[in-house]
C-alpha cells in the first residue's frame, strides 16, 4: 500500500513538472501574500497602537489576490492530476489575475498571462514581461494626475507609453503563433524591428524579444539551436531570476520615462506648505522635511543609482579584462608585476579607496563612478586571469599559436570569449554592490550633493524621522534592497543558466 501511494505521488509530480502554470501560480500567490503582509504591518501606527490607512488597504488587496491565486493554483493542480490538462474555464480566470496589474501586483498578473495561453514558447513569456513592464510604468506615471500640476510633457509621455503598450500587445499573439521551435516566419521581421526600436523607453525585454525573433527568422536549420537563446530559456526556468530581471528592467524603464511624465521640480524644489505630509494618492511616499515628494525623488534617484552602478562596473570590467588577460596569458614577470600592484589596491579596505579619490577630486557623479570602478578592478582582473590561465594550454589555443596567430588575436578572439561566463555572473553582482556603495557614500555625506535626488541622500534625510515619519526612510531603503536583491537573483540565475552541468 505504501509503495502504491509513493508511486502515485511520483506520477502526479511528474505530471505537474511538465506544466509551468503551477509553478508560476504558486510563486505569484506566495509573493503577493508576502507583499500584502508587509504592507499591512507598515500600516501599524505606534502612537495609536492600531492598523489603518492606505498601506492596510493595499495589503488587504494583495492578500485577497494571493488567496484568489492560491485557489486557482490548487484547481489547476487538481485538473492536471485528473485529466493531464487545464480546462478552458480555468484558463480564462487568468484574465482576472492579469487585471491585478492595475494595483501593481506583477506576480499574479504574470501568472495570469501564462495561464491564459495553453501552448507557450520562450518568446511568449518574454513578451508577457515586456508588456507588464510598460503597463506598470504607465500606472506609476498616471499617479501624477493627483498632484496639483503635471509637467509640460506629461501627456506626450503618456501617449508614447500607450502607443508602446499597443505595439507590445499586438506583438504578443503574433510571436505565439508565428514561431515554430527554432524557426520563425519572415513576417515577424518588421515586428522585431519595431520591438527593438521601442527599447528607447528602456524596456530591455523588447530588445531581447526582437533579437530572438530576428535570429530565428534567419535560422536555416530548425534543428540547430543558438547558444545564447538556450541560456535565456534556462534563465526563464528560475522565477527568482526572472523577478530580478523584471525589477531591473522596470526601474530602468521608469527612470527613463520619468523625463517625460514626472516633474523634476517636485523632487528638488522646496515647498514649505507640504512639509512632512503622510502618504496619499498625490504623494504616494509622503513628503520630506522640505516639502518635496519622496515618491518623485525615489523615481529620479533610480536613474543615478543605475547609472553609477552600471558605468562603474563597465569601467572595472574593461580594465579588469585587459589587465587580467595580459597577466594570465604572459605569466612570469608580467603577471607578477600586475598582480602585486593590484594586491596593493585590494589591501585597501572597502570604501576607503573611493573615499580617498572623492576627497582628492571632489564629489560629483563622474568622480564617484570612476572611484567605484577603480576599486573593483582587482576582483575582475583576478577572475579573468584565472580563466585565461586555465585556457592557456587548451588545444584550440595551441592550434592558433601553431597557425601563427598574433597574441592579441589569441587573447581577444579565442580565450576571452570562452572566459565570459564567470565574468557575466560577477558583473551582475558587482552592479548591485555599486548601487550599495554609492548609496553608502551619499548617506555618509561623501557622495551626491544632498539636494539631488539619490537613494542614499533620501535615506539619510529620513533617518532623522524614524520615530515620527518612518516612511521617509522605509521607501528609499526598500528601493535599495529591492534593486540589490534583483541583481543578486539575476546573477544566481545566470550562474545556473551558464553552468554546463545543469543543461
Amino acid at each position: 500500500m505504501k509503495n502504491e501511494t509513493y508511486f502515485i505521488k511520483k506520477a502526479n509530480a511528474r505530471k505537474l513538472n511538465r506544466y509551468q502554470e503551477p509553478r508560476l501560480l504558486s510563486f505569484g500567490a506566495a509573493a503577493a501574500a508576502i507583499v500584502g503582509a508587509g504592507c499591512a504591518l507598515m500600516s501599524y501606527d505606534v502612537k495609536t497602537g492600531a492598523f489603518g490607512g492606505i498601506p492596510l488597504l493595499i495589503g488587504g488587496v494583495f492578500l485577497a489576490e494571493a488567496l484568489l491565486t492560491l485557489l486557482i493554483w490548487k484547481g489547476a493542480e487538481a485538473q492536471i492530476i485528473k485529466t493531464d490538462d487545464i480546462g478552458r474555464p480555468l484558463r480564462l480566470t487568468g484574465i482576472l489575475l492579469f487585471l491585478t496589474i492595475l494595483n501593481g501586483n506583477i506576480f499574479c498578473a504574470a501568472a495570469g498571462l501564462a495561464l491564459m495561453k495553453k501552448k507557450k514558447n520562450l518568446e511568449y513569456l518574454v513578451g508577457c514581461y515586456m508588456l507588464l513592464v510598460e503597463i506598470l510604468v504607465m500606472i506609476i506615471s498616471a499617479l501624477n494626475v493627483f498632484k496639483p500640476w503635471v509637467c509640460d510633457t506629461f501627456f506626450i509621455g503618456m501617449g508614447v507609453l500607450a502607443a508602446v503598450i499597443a505595439v507590445h500587445a499586438l506583438a504578443l499573439p503574433l510571436v505565439a503563433s508565428h514561431i515554430h521551435g527554432n524557426r520563425a516566419d519572415k513576417v515577424l521581421v518588421p515586428v522585431a524591428v519595431v520591438l527593438i526600436l521601442s527599447t528607447v523607453t528602456g524596456n530591455l525585454f523588447s530588445l531581447l524579444l526582437g533579437l530572438i525573433i530576428l535570429k530565428k527568422c534567419y535560422t536555416e536549420d530548425e534543428y540547430v539551436t543558438t547558444g545564447w537563446i538556450d541560456v535565456v530559456k534556462r534563465l526563464f526556468r528560475s522565477q527568482t531570476a526572472v523577478l530580478g530581471a523584471f525589477v531591473i528592467v522596470f526601474l530602468l524603464t521608469v527612470s527613463i520615462c520619468a523625463n517625460l511624465t514626472f516633474d523634476y521640480g517636485i523632487a528638488v524644489d522646496n515647498e514649505y506648505s507640504l512639509i512632512l505630509q503622510a502618504p496619499s494618492l498625490a504623494y504616494p511616499f509622503g513628503t520630506d522635511d522640505y516639502g518635496r515628494c519622496v515618491f518623485t525623488r525615489v523615481v529620479f534617484g533610480a536613474r543615478i543609482s543605475l547609472t553609477v552602478g552600471i558605468v562603474s562596473t563597465a569601467i572595472s570590467i574593461v580594465l579588469g579584462i585587459i589587465l587580467g588577460a595580459i597577466a594570465g596569458f604572459y605569466s612570469g614577470a608580467t603577471d607578477n608585476i600586475i598582480m602585486r600592484v593590484l594586491d596593493v589596491f585590494m589591501a585597501i579596505p572597502g570604501l576607503l579607496l573611493p573615499i580617498a579619490i572623492i576627497a582628492a577630486f571632489g564629489t560629483s557623479i563622474p568622480n564617484i563612478t570612476l572611484a567605484l570602478g577603480a576599486g573593483a578592478i582587482p576582483g575582475y582582473s583576478r577572475t579573468i586571469r584565472a580563466s585565461v590561465m586555465t585556457l592557456n594550454d587548451a588545444e584550440f589555443v595551441e592550434a592558433a599559436k601553431a597557425c601563427g596567430a598574433k597574441d592579441k588575436v589569441i587573447i581577444f578572439k579565442h580565450i576571452l570569449p570562452n572566459s565570459m561566463a564567470p565574468l557575466i555572473i560577477r558583473a551582475t553582482l558587482g552592479i548591485g554592490a555599486g548601487v550599495t556603495a554609492v548609496s553608502s557614500l551619499s548617506y555618509l555625506g561623501l557622495g551626491i550633493a544632498p539636494q539631488i535626488p539619490e537613494w542614499g541622500n533620501i535615506l539619510k534625510a529620513g533617518s532623522s524621522y524614524l520615530e515620527t515619519n518612518a516612511y521617509m526612510a522605509i521607501f528609499p531603503g526598500f528601493a535599495i534592497v529591492a534593486l540589490v536583491l534583483a541583481f543578486n537573483f539575476l546573477g544566481d540565475g545566470l550562474r545556473d543558466a551558464l553552468d554546463p552541468k545543469l543543461k
